[in-house]
């Protein structure tokens, strides 16, 4: 199976790693700047479980040079796809998958979900319909990430802790093509589930990332600091109540309880979010993916979200300042 890792960063790396290692898929790497030019040289180093693993997959700057694929997992921030889609167009052939293993609400969200909100564009992430335009709905197949990784320095991923990779079709049907890519991550030594009900899952990572990923930018707080102070712990749970009436009013199904979810995120530890790393290195944030989604579904849902609509002025207020929209 050819498969291309697009924005092989931390995620994308340790998936890239792990696929060219046990062989179980021809894997192609598009990445840029010195992450790539380390790979094309020396290789991508995986440090995982205290062993290093070193393999040499094809690394290229461009989508033209890896032609078409089988499958493309999309491990970018939400922020970047619109761009980004573009840029994957020498990736897909006519029957070539799209992995989406990007964080929050994806752009193919309600293809395949039937009723009232079938094929309905979700414009936090898909602004204007250019990604559904260029990468459509039905070639998506839906991935979590479960995993933690960094790049610790270029061509070199560190492998904290997870791995599972969730996989789920938006129409919830068995298909061919995602057992094929399920096959090739088992292979690799992963977990990788199939869920015929892949927005539930969603939504369960979703809950506490709208919470605790704004909270801790703008208050610097790690996840066992943000979980241990009574504060902002409220805030949160506040938060994640709001988003679980909303969720609920779209047919998802919360397998846990708000306080559960919240008890195995404090259980992580000192983990600085997503979030505040990016505010502390001045990139962008995935606010709209995460948060500003919730409010766009609060308006669908005719549900109020006071909480969450608060704490999504604050953080993009704190986003515009420090450069990081």
């Amino acid at each position: 199976m050819r498969i291309c890792v697009f924005g092989a960063g931390a995620i994308g790396g340790l998936m890239a790693a792990r696929l060219a290692a046990a062989q179980s898929a021809e894997v192609t790497i598009i990445a840029r700047g010195p992450h790539l030019a380390a790979m094309q040289e020396r290789g991508l180093r995986l440090i995982s479980d205290g062993a290093e693993t070193v393999v040499h997959p094809r690394c290229v700057a461009t989508a033209g040079e890896a032609g078409p694929q089988d499958a493309v997992i999309v491990t970018l921030k939400a922020h970047a796809l619109p761009s980004a889609a573009a840029q994957m167009q020498p990736l897909l052939g006519p029957e070539t998958a799209v992995v989406s293993a990007v964080n929050g609400i994806p752009w193919w969200y309600f293809h395949g979900i039937g009723g009232a909100h079938e094929g309905r564009r979700v414009e936090s992430v898909d602004p204007g319909g250019e990604v559904s335009r260029l990468l459509p709905p039905e070639r998506a197949i839906g991935c979590i990430v479960y995993p933690a990784a960094e790049v610790v320095e270029p061509g070199v991923i560190a492998h904290g802790y997870g791995d599972r990779f969730t996989l789920g079709e938006p129409s919830g049907v068995r298909t061919p093509r995602i057992e094929a890519v399920a096959a090739s991550l088992i292979a690799a030594g992963f977990k990788a589930p199939i869920r015929p009900r892949i927005r539930d899952e969603i939504w369960v990572k979703l809950w506490g990332n709208l919470a605790f990923n704004p909270i801790s930018a703008l208050t610097s707080s790690t996840l066992d600091a943000l979980t241990g102070d009574p504060g902002q712990r409220g805030v949160a749970r506040d938060m994640m109540l709001e988003a679980q009436a909303i969720g609920e009013a779209l047919g998802v199904r919360f397998a846990i309880d708000v306080d559960k979810r919240i008890a195995g995120a404090a259980e992580v530890g000192a983990h600085r979010t997503s979030m505040l790393q990016d505010l502390e290195r001045g990139r962008p944030m995935e606010i709209e993916a995460l948060l500003g989604v919730i409010l766009e579904f609060a308006g669908l849902t005719g549900l109020p979200a006071p909480t969450c609509r608060v704490v999504l002025a604050l953080v993009r207020a704190r986003a515009r300042a420090a450069g990081c929209l």
